[in-house]
């Protein structure tokens, strides 16, 4: 049943998973000025729906990158700075930003062994299918529209995780798969959860902004 139940949660995921337009790089470059001011200060905290840092997004994956901004401008991601950003866009500036940001910054490669969680974790982890979908150690999605999660902020994934789960007017996030992951947890359950991915050696990082641009 167990693993059923993964298969079921896998194949969800794959047929829901987006075809985007093919991103340009140097077109992309030039439309991340709107990004840097957050995305390219090493620390920088957002203060709504409470105070986090912002995520990094330099190494994320295009897909990803793409998916999560045009959410925003659908209203199935609720932020209102970031649904501003999204609604100036066009879907092909979302491809070029994901495209740009996918290789954006030294590269970095994630280990192959990374630690193993608490066997606490290790159970809420695997309750909720989670590398069904993101991937093994949490760096290699089995999709381009998922993110890789390995050594994101943890108080960001915090966050997020809460906002599917309290798919909030405001703050929330109403992507189905996601909300059917996280409503069996409690907070503390999903602040551990996030602490341990975001401990991980990963890929993502913060590039900060050269003063010479």
């Amino acid at each position: 049943m167990k693993n059923l139940s993964y298969a079921l949660v896998l194949l969800a995921a794959i047929a829901a998973s987006p075809v985007h337009a093919a991103g340009d790089v140097a077109r992309g470059q030039k439309q991340a000025s709107m990004c840097i001011g957050c995305h390219g200060i090493a620390g920088y905290q957002a203060s709504f729906p409470e105070v986090h840092r912002v995520p990094m997004i330099s190494g994320q994956t295009a897909g990803y990158i793409t998916a999560a901004l045009q959410a925003y401008a659908k209203g199935e991601r609720r932020h209102p700075t970031m649904k501003a950003i999204a609604v100036s866009l066009t879907e092909q500036d979302m491809a070029d930003l994901g495209a740009f940001y996918a290789q954006h910054g030294k590269p970095k490669t994630a280990p192959e062994t990374v630690p193993a969680p608490s066997p606490a974790v290790a159970k809420l982890l695997e309750q909720g299918a989670c590398v069904s979908c993101h991937g093994a150690n949490f760096s290699k999605p089995i999709s381009d529209a998922y993110p890789k999660l390995a050594g994101q902020h943890a108080d960001y994934l915090y966050v997020a995780l809460k906002s599917y789960q309290s798919n909030a007017p405001t703050h929330g996030r109403s992507n189905g798969i996601m909300q059917g992951q996280v409503k069996r947890y409690t907070h503390a359950e999903l602040k551990a959860m996030a602490k341990y991915m975001g401990s991980l050696p990963g890929e993502l990082q913060t590039v900060p902004q050269s003063r010479f641009r």
